[in-house]
């Protein structure tokens, strides 16, 4: 049985009209929330509606109003909100069992098997990758991923990288750039060394020799004796930084990157938590880079539905640490499993691959022209169905687009459209739509943007 790509059915509900938001039942939710729950909660404060209830794309909240859902759960759900048979297995696995610890299951083979063999040389036979099950958060496998990379070197030292985004846990705030979320704690980033990305902001002419002199300069830093940086445990690389304002890796720059861990005898990690499971149109970003990593760390998608799962990926002959040297009490989801596993076969059956490259040419061409034709536009970028579009204000400084992308995300959301911001002082709106959305939907969605950034920089209220 083949499912509907898009089970939103946005024909049959009222779309892109101009609404109240929040309505009256959200500010009661709002209201309720803010008396009871933690001030750390973030996204209420730009996206001001509760929830009712969800289908595919498409996000109802308590007063009747639908938005079009370009955020996808932060990019948990990969075929969007309550998939029809992905919610019929999980609920048979209810039924079966839910919590197993890590004791073997025949549902948790069954998507341990599925998922190494998405690995790129993986050989079943000689059984040269293995799977670890952290916790339920992708900032779980990270701190395990770091913790086996210090065990299996004998070192200490992380290299990370000027905005990567790596989780808010103690430990993974500390190999995180965002400086806002460790002011006021101490102790944070201990043998952390931050090294630039490739960054267009690096290479001021778009010149290739400015990206070659960049690696260059990273290269020095990492290999000079009289440098300061002892030869790390580990380096942690996204191959395009979500959080960071959709910005992806120079493939010379990941290149070197990659070949400088394995002369430094260092693991390299590849953070693919937001990037894996097909959102950049490749099971895993690095297969298309040719990249050799030591460790993958995966999370957010990998359920399909939004059931939390987590995971390290590593080679075989990293397997040297203790039992018990890195648990979790909910490491054993087999609900996650049962739906991951039947989300890896729809990956294949259902071409959603083949659909993430129709939604990247889609997005290209509706928000792509709009650089040409407002100058606070800086530059709309993206790969598959992951994207983001720059702004800056009058002075033309990069970073300095915060209130420009801020005032385009609330334009947007009264016009039934969710979208997310990020970046350096949220410069970047950005997009994470499901895999599977419908093109018809996310052409009107796009176009919702690209009005709404028309009328905030042609009103001239944001500077």
């Amino acid at each position: 049985m083949t499912t509907i790509l898009d089970a939103s059915h946005h024909n049959d509900v009222e779309l892109f009209a101009a609404r109240t938001v929040p309505g009256p039942r959200s500010a009661h939710l709002l209201a309720e929330q803010e008396r009871q729950e933690s001030n750390a909660r973030t996204y209420p404060r730009r996206l001001p509606f509760g929830i009712a209830s969800a289908r595919g794309s498409i996000i109802t909240d308590v007063d009747g109003n639908h938005y079009v859902d370009l955020l996808a759960g932060a990019g948990v759900l990969a075929l969007g909100h309550s998939h029809p048979e992905l919610v019929t297995i999980a609920q048979r696995q209810f039924e079966l069992l839910v919590h197993g610890l890590d004791m073997p299951t025949p549902i948790k083979a069954e998507f341990t098997g599925k998922l190494l063999r998405r690995i790129p040389g993986y050989d079943a036979e000689a059984a040269n990758w293995k799977v670890h099950f952290c916790g339920p958060t992708g900032a779980n496998a990270v701190d395990a991923a770091i913790k086996l990379a210090r065990i299996v070197t004998g070192r200490h030292g992380v290299v990370s990288f000027q905005g990567g985004f790596h989780g808010t846990t103690h430990l993974t705030m500390g190999i995180t750039g965002l400086l806002s979320q460790r002011s006021g704690i101490a102790g944070i980033g201990d043998g952390v060394t931050f090294l630039p990305y490739s960054d267009s902001r690096n290479y001021p002419d778009q010149r290739p020799e400015d990206a070659r002199y960049h690696t260059t300069l990273i290269e020095s830093l990492l290999t000079d004796p009289n440098g300061g940086i002892p030869a790390p445990a580990a380096i942690i690389l996204e191959i395009v930084q979500g959080e960071g304002g959709v910005v992806l890796g120079d493939p010379h720059f990941l290149a070197t990157v990659a070949d400088l861990a394995h002369r430094l005898g260092a693991l390299l990690i590849i953070d693919e938590i937001q990037t894996g499971c097909g959102r950049t149109g490749t099971f895993f970003a690095y297969e298309r880079h040719g990249i050799r990593p030591d460790i993958v760390c995966l999370s957010k998608a990998l359920s399909g539905i939004g059931t939390p799962v987590s995971v390290l990926l590593y080679r075989s002959e990293h397997d040297v640490w203790r039992p018990g040297t890195h648990t979790g009490t909910f490491r054993g989801n087999q609900i996650a499993f049962a739906a991951g596993s039947a989300f890896l076969d729809i990956l294949d059956r259902d071409g959603i691959l083949d659909h993430v490259a129709a939604i990247e040419r889609t997005v290209a061409a509706v928000l792509g022209p709009l650089p040409d034709l407002f100058p606070h536009v800086y530059e709309v970028r993206g790969i598959g169905a992951m994207w983001g579009v720059e702004f800056v204000a009058e002075s033309g400084r990069r970073d300095s687009g915060g209130p420009i992308a801020r005032a385009v995300q609330e334009r947007c959301v009264h016009r039934g459209v969710v979208t997310e911001v990020g970046g350096r002082n949220d410069s970047v709106l950005r997009l994470l739509p499901p895999l599977n959305i419908d093109l018809d939907l996310l052409t009107d969605a796009c176009t919702v943007i690209a009005t709404a950034v028309d009328e905030v920089l042609t009103a001239g209220a944001v500077r």
